[in-house]
């Protein structure tokens, strides 16, 4: 299993978010911070705003933050949605399927269950997890006031 460069991207945004919770972020700050274009950072801003995960202000003062607290965003969930309509192998779209072994395949099954396992592990995990505590991540975003328990 591969992670996409936007889903990984929307992570980061997150992250970046997360440690900067007291502020509103623009989003070429976070493309900045994020080593990614002002473009690609927009839309996967826009779609984690579409699924309720950010929260945007609009005009000259605006930019973003998270509208829901770290503890309730599971990184499954943002996984899910920036991967879901991306097949993990042909003949999980039936659609445009054309292996000739679909019918006696037992491969998928077992890769049906390996992606359950993935996302249940992943749905273990919530953005406070991965930011809580983390020094070094609010050092390489800059943010400001650094972590609690953080030398600053």
């Amino acid at each position: 299993m591969r992670v996409t460069t936007r889903t990984n991207l929307a992570l980061r945004v997150l992250m970046s978010c997360a440690v900067q919770r007291d502020t509103l972020i623009k989003t070429a700050e976070i493309a900045e911070s994020c080593n990614c274009s002002v473009h690609h950072a927009a839309h996967v801003v826009q779609r984690l705003q579409a699924s309720g995960v950010l929260a945007t202000v609009r005009g000259r003062a605006g930019g973003l933050r998270l509208a829901r607290p770290v503890e309730a965003i599971s990184i499954g969930s943002v996984v899910r949605e920036f991967e879901a309509d991306i097949p993990l192998a042909e003949c999980f779209n039936p659609e445009t399927n054309t292996c000739p072994l679909v019918s006696a395949c037992r491969l998928r099954s077992y890769l049906a269950r390996a992606i359950e396992a993935f996302y249940h592990e992943l749905d273990q995990i919530t953005l406070h997890d991965l930011v809580e505590g983390n020094c070094g991540l609010y050092e390489l975003l800059g943010a400001r006031p650094v972590a609690p328990g953080c030398a600053g």
